[in-house]
């Protein structure tokens, strides 16, 4: 009877992975019990935490289901805007931060053996004299999309972009995903860009606004911090990058974003451009025993 029971389990497998379907989902024979909602997959870097593999994605590629099915819990954080750049030459101006990249979680529930594509996005370019940031690139799993950050405006009366979070200077976040980017201060000093847990600061009389903080989460076992704003900027003082990644503004030149977490880039202002967006991740979890 055991071998009998060894052979149906296998028969069941077999049979599964043909029809895509779960183990579970096909009557067992001869005594084999297969437990139900479980996954084999591939793809990214794969770690353990407790029952539950975590397949994590910095750069393109497929998450493929092999055996099973069930519900995965994704993270899909998008690329991180760049920070506003310089009007002109000038020591009373500064450039708004980057927004954050669109931060979205959520399970997709029930789904078997098939290839899913999986996009990470990538940060945008500071701006330059007289240049807003550009937005960063959107994260993609499936037909799940997180948009890429909003990146800063321009010193002076440059508008920041809308995208996951909106970037410094006005610029409007997606709902669900981040927040808006802060006000600059008479067309001078930046405002921060917006992260995925609140707005970005508005900017001082001789300050550059904070970057929004971003959230937590521990999806991969651990709590981390991602999709922080950038700090906007200006001729006194840059603002600080929010929690997460967030670029800090500066003078002289904006820093660049976290890569791996959304970050926005800081805002520039005297001499300086703005910095790049860091990129994003995508991050999938799921049970397999």
């Amino acid at each position: 009877m055991a071998d009998i029971a060894k052979m149906s389990s296998v028969l069941i497998a077999e049979i599964a992975k043909i029809f895509g379907v779960a183990k579970a989902d096909i009557a067992s024979v001869g005594g084999a019990d297969v437990p139900a909602g479980f996954i084999t997959a591939t793809g990214g870097t794969i770690t353990t935490d407790g029952d539950y593999k975590v397949h994590t994605f910095t750069s393109n590629g497929t998450f493929e289901i092999t055996d099973g099915s069930g519900d995965v819990e994704y993270l899909l954080i998008a690329g991180g805007g760049g920070g506003g750049g310089t009007d002109k030459y000038s020591i009373a101006t500064g450039g708004g931060g980057g927004g954050a990249g669109g931060y979205k979680t959520n399970t997709k529930t029930s789904i078997g053996i098939d290839t899913y594509t999986v996009t990470v996005g990538t940060g945008g370019a500071g701006g330059g004299v007289n240049s807003d940031g550009t937005n960063g690139s959107d994260s993609v799993f499936d037909d799940v999309t997180s948009d890429g950050g909003g990146g800063g405006g321009k010193a002076g009366n440059g508008t920041g972009n809308t995208g996951g979070s909106g970037g410094g200077n006005d610029g409007i976040g997606t709902a669900g995903q981040g927040y808006d980017g802060g006000n600059n201060y008479l067309d001078s000093a930046g405002g921060g860009g917006g992260g995925a847990s609140e707005v970005g600061a508005d900017a001082g009389n001789d300050d550059g606004g904070d970057g929004g903080d971003g959230n937590s989460s521990s999806i991969t076992g651990s709590a981390v911090t991602r999709a922080g704003g950038g700090g906007g900027s200006d001729f006194g003082a840059g603002g600080a990058g929010g929690a997460g990644g967030g670029g800090a503004g500066d003078p002289f030149g904006g820093s660049t974003g976290t890569d791996n977490t959304g970050g926005g880039g800081g805002g520039g202002g005297d001499v300086g451009a703005g910095g790049a967006g860091g990129s994003g991740v995508v991050i999938l979890r799921y049970q397999f025993q």
